[in-house]
């Protein structure tokens, strides 16, 4: 009997401690949940919460800020996805064109699969960066592109002053094509990096500030495989790869019409990061902080003219948004 009743006793003494182990741990979770973000609390609520952009109202005045990278967007994606995989939107996604017309001259690339990789990974980021402003702003169709390689060429034969022989074709080998894509992500992070303080809206600060991230990181890649190559000659010109990028930087800056916003990948030392070195693997001005540019210069800069109210280059009918419109001649 005393027995049956020490281990009757025993019993209770377990299921006494297993119940409040029980609710302490029940009590540490629950204080637990109350602590952590609700942004964090569960999958549901960090797509909601933290991308799902289209819920909250983006003010009026950040709408035309928003909406003009659009161009540059659009841009990217094509030259990123036809030079990667020999298509673009409208293959694979053809609702984000909003039935703009398909681009002029764009074709698959001769890359090595390395650097096929890296293009494709770009083109799909841009994919992504359509998506994110289109559930945001309204936003436009997409703009009649040129991406042929005459195209690039006047770009290149404007950047030395002179016609290269033979001209220059971004989809001919892998170092052609990350030359031409040097000219691209560049103009967009200056771009992100002007619109940023003027917007209001949280959200409109949100999203910019994540595709400044992305666009800032594309191009650290591209000038990083430039870098690798920089005192290699570019077949069959005999120029290499560091006066290349100069001379697009400097033709840049001279389009722009507002001095000093962008530099190649060798620079006098005094110029580089604090004084010190000549390597230039990422651009950034005195305190090595990224450059910025307003709308109006960026249009100089892809239609090639120096002038936001001169469509060429890129965009022969002209850019679109209202920013872009505002400034194209009356016919």
């Amino acid at each position: 009997m005393r027995s049956h009743t020490h281990l009757t006793s025993q019993h209770r003494k377990q299921n006494m401690a297993h119940f409040a182990y029980t609710s302490t741990t029940a009590i540490v979770a629950f204080l637990i949940l109350l602590l952590v973000p609700h942004s964090y609390s569960s999958g549901d609520a960090i797509w909601s919460d933290e991308y799902d952009l289209e819920a909250s109202t983006v003010p009026d005045s950040d709408v035309d800020l928003l909406e003009f990278p659009l161009n540059l967007e659009y841009l990217e994606a094509e030259f990123f996805l036809y030079g990667s995989l020999g298509f673009g939107l409208d293959r694979v996604a053809p609702n984000l064109t909003s039935g703009g017309p398909k681009p002029i001259g764009a074709r698959k690339a001769m890359l090595d699969p390395y650097t096929r990789d890296v293009i494709e990974q770009f083109a799909w980021q841009e994919v992504g960066h359509l998506r994110a402003i289109k559930r945001t702003v309204k936003g436009f169709p997409r703009p009649q592109l040129d991406l042929g390689a005459k195209s690039f060429a006047k770009v290149f034969d404007l950047a030395f002053g002179r016609p290269l022989k033979p001209p220059f074709d971004p989809y001919a080998n892998s170092l052609n094509y990350l030359l031409a894509s040097y000219l691209i992500p560049y103009v967009g992070l200056t771009g992100y990096v002007g619109a940023n303080p003027k917007l209001q809206g949280p959200t409109s600060k949100r999203l910019v500030a994540g595709l400044l991230g992305v666009e800032s990181g594309q191009d650290a890649v591209i000038r990083t495989m430039l870098y690798r190559q920089a005192l290699v000659r570019v077949h069959p010109y005999g120029i290499t790869v560091a006066e290349f990028t100069n001379r697009l930087s400097d033709l840049r800056n001279k389009l722009g019409q507002m001095g000093l916003k962008d530099e190649g990948l060798l620079i006098p030392k005094y110029k580089g990061a604090e004084g010190k070195i000549r390597g230039n693997v990422l651009a950034g001005d005195s305190y090595s902080v990224a450059y910025d540019r307003t709308p109006e210069e960026i249009l100089r800069i892809v239609y090639g003219s120096g002038d936001e109210r001169a469509p060429g280059g890129f965009y022969p009918k002209g850019a679109d948004g209202r920013i872009a419109k505002s400034h194209l001649r009356s016919e």
